[in-house]
């Protein structure tokens, strides 16, 4: 009995740190198109102040995600368990004291608001919500990630919220377009789809899938690529009024943003896939490529002005104001 005690995993600090995905933080990278946007329609000197502006919200914004990732994991042990392999993550395997757990979780929320504060109001209330959507994601009776669409748009929010970090970084008292943020939103639901499309392959069992994910009790191969093509499609709709109203140069890079999109699907098909872990995308050499050149192809479009491009692109048809002009001056006077 007593080697039986001796043999039950006990909590460690390296387990502890690492249900905080200090790895994860890659994903932050989602808060610097926001940066690049504000400069690009509002330029203005690009030094010391706003790097350090733009290091101080990257540390808040690791820390929220951080204390939205030590969440997840307490609350998804028992449903890791059954995973093939997410049952050999901390939680499930023992390795975290669960009181500690919870108490890290409260207090990297409060070290991430606290960073938050000294950028301004604005960016620390989108820290907030960073949080508070990974309490709505994670904590019962809503958990939405347990709902089918609802947990892939619930998750993928956090883009447009860290694109809006980067955005009031830059410019804390402008508002973001609209059409922007929702073409993030699309995009990050398309990435999460193909994330959920790509599990639910590897598990294999449509039972299994259900045990480990509620969601899958729902979803099918099919629903879920019907939904990865509805993502990928109101995305593009979104990013082209956005281009149209506000940076017309972008749209010499829609191959770009289609190839991202395309070569990452293919990724999902493979075995043990990368899309399934984010973090671990670095290993795919195609993908990493495009991303790279369609990264560099947008930030230099949001700058470099073609002055050609508003006569190219006029309308030549009659528009609807101008529709109604032409009606107003013929119209029969009384």
């Amino acid at each position: 009995m007593m080697q039986a005690e001796s043999a039950r995993p006990r909590p460690t600090l390296a387990a502890h740190l690492q249900i905080a995905r200090f790895d994860h933080w890659v994903k932050n990278v989602f808060v610097l198109p926001g940066v690049v946007v504000a400069l690009g329609l509002d330029p203005r000197p690009v030094g010391g102040p706003l790097l350090a502006r733009l290091a101080l919200g990257l540390l808040a914004t690791g820390f929220v995600a951080s204390s939205n990732y030590v969440l997840n994991e307490l609350l998804d042990g028992r449903f890791d368990a059954l995973h093939p392999t997410k049952r050999d993550r901390p939680v499930p395997s023992g390795r975290v004291s669960i009181p500690l757990a919870y108490a890290q979780w409260l207090l990297m929320m409060v070290i991430g608001l606290a960073l938050a504060s000294r950028i301004g109001l604005s960016f620390t209330l989108t820290m907030a919500w960073l949080w508070v959507m990974g309490c709505i994601y994670n904590i019962p009776p809503v958990r939405s990630k347990d709902l089918p669409y609802v947990d892939v748009l619930s998750e993928a929010i956090n883009n447009p919220i860290r694109m809006l970090a980067g955005w009031f970084i830059v410019a804390p008292n402008a508002v973001a377009p609209a059409s922007l943020l929702l073409s993030y939103w699309m995009v990050g639901c398309y990435f999460m789809a193909i994330k959920r499309f790509s599990e639910y392959r590897m598990i294999g069992s449509a039972e299994r899938a259900s045990s480990y994910r509620k969601s899958f009790a729902y979803y099918d191969e099919r629903k879920l690529l019907v939904s990865i093509t509805f993502y990928a499609s109101a995305a593009m709709l979104f990013l082209g009024a956005f281009i149209m109203r506000y940076r017309l140069e972008l749209i010499f890079s829609f191959p770009f943003v289609a190839l991202v999109m395309a070569v990452y699907l293919s990724v999902s098909f493979k075995p043990d896939s990368a899309a399934q872990a984010p973090e671990k995308l670095y290993r795919e050499p195609n993908l990493m490529a495009s991303v790279v050149v369609c990264a560099v192809v947008m930030t230099v479009l949001c700058f470099v002005s073609i002055p050609s491009l508003p006569r190219i692109f006029a309308p030549t048809a009659p528009t609807k104001d101008e529709t109604k002009s032409v009606e107003a001056h013929v119209a029969p006077r009384g």
